[in-house]
């Protein structure tokens, strides 16, 4: 019989367990939330407090064919109490929302390589923070990565909004930033933040009313786990000062963890993210670029490539500077780089249903099933 929503010492509603999420728990086991992950183990939170439980084989089975499948900070675990009485991670509950970035592999060469598969940043997320320091080389900046991660995250199911933060060190010129960013982004929240002096923390701090849950990328040094800090009223998560010479931090955080809010709500910190790959795009890209998606419906030719084609409105609109020739730029690279991740995905499953039929061809042969 599934737990209810509320059992044992701690509610779990808190943690964002309802009715719907209770109704997918198998039998004799127990929920709980992930808030930590470790090489083959977990710390979670179930009704009765925290637990660190180690994986079953199954989960590592699955997790061993697809990355994806590995349990993640923000999953809804069932756990399992075994005959010796230690709990196990028997499985994970279906994600409402994931945020997942395309897998980076060392090629032959020494440099990165899309390799088709994916990373589970975060699950189960409601509210997506892209952070980005006001202060970005000479750039102030940058809209490429703006736009990389808020794709993600409208792919990904959550809400987008983007904080850019330690905007008490930029001088003069935040409104035009500001005006940059969300020119860049259509239709999402943009928020200027100082969370060491509190500016603008009880405006992310409203993204979380309820059990919502929120999740803080971008990175090293954008002041994630400053933000972190502020939300929840004390210092839980160390934070470093960044280079004075080029305003980059250091991997302060070297961890994914979920942190339960004081007074309600959710949030996770993330260690800063160098690259970030698409994966398994769909609308996200188009969501971003919907100025240029706007656009393209009036070229003259329905599969214009915005490449000089005549009648090309998109190009148009760069020539008159209404559209930003880096923002054309930014849409070119997402777009390659969506149809290359989906091709290595193809790919990769040609390769396993190759293999699935060689090992069902053997056994054929092996006890002579083929034979006439």
């Amino acid at each position: 019989m599934s737990s209810p929503v509320s059992t044992g010492s701690f509610d779990l509603s808190l943690l964002g367990w309802d009715e719907s999420l209770a109704a997918g728990l198998p039998e004799h086991t127990t929920p709980a939330r992930v808030a930590r992950v470790d090489r083959g183990a977990a710390e979670v939170i179930a009704a009765d407090g925290p637990h660190h439980v180690q994986y079953n084989a199954r989960v590592r089975r699955a997790a061993a064919e697809d990355p994806v499948a590995l349990p993640c900070v923000g999953d809804w675990a069932a756990l399992r109490l075994l005959p010796e009485g230690r709990l196990e991670l028997d499985g994970v509950l279906p994600r409402r929302t994931a945020f997942v970035r395309g897998g980076v592999s060392r090629d032959s060469r020494g440099g990165l390589s899309g390799d088709g598969q994916g990373q589970v940043l975060a699950a189960n997320v409601d509210v997506v923070f892209v952070a980005e320091p006001s202060m970005h080389s000479t750039d102030f900046a940058d809209l490429g990565r703006i736009e990389r991660l808020v794709a993600l995250a409208w792919e990904s199911g959550g809400t987008p909004v983007v904080l850019v933060t330690k905007a008490d060190l930029f001088d003069q010129g935040l409104s035009e930033l500001l005006a940059d960013v969300a020119a860049a982004v259509p239709g999402v929240d943009v928020h200027a933040v100082a969370a060491e002096r509190g500016d603008g923390v009880a405006v992310a701090r409203g993204y979380l009313s309820g059990a919502r849950t929120a999740v803080v990328l971008g990175p090293s040094g954008a002041g994630k786990s400053t933000l972190v800090n502020a939300m929840a009223g004390g210092e839980l998560m160390e934070t470093q000062q960044v280079r004075a010479g080029d305003g980059r931090g250091r991997h302060t955080t070297v961890h994914r963890e979920l942190i339960v809010l004081p007074g309600g709500g959710l949030i996770i910190d993330t260690p800063g993210i160098r690259r970030v790959g698409l994966y398994d795009i769909s609308d996200g890209v188009d969501l971003v670029f919907s100025d240029i998606e706007a656009l393209a419906e009036q070229c003259r030719f329905a599969d214009c490539g915005h490449g000089g084609e005549p009648g090309c409105a998109v190009m148009a609109a760069v020539e008159t500077g209404d559209l930003p020739e880096r923002r054309l730029a930014s849409w070119y690279k997402l777009q390659r780089e969506a149809a290359w991740m989906a091709s290595r995905a193809d790919a990769r499953l040609r390769q396993e249903q190759t293999r699935k039929w060689k090992i069902i061809h053997k056994e054929m042969r092996r006890t002579g099933r083929n034979r006439t």
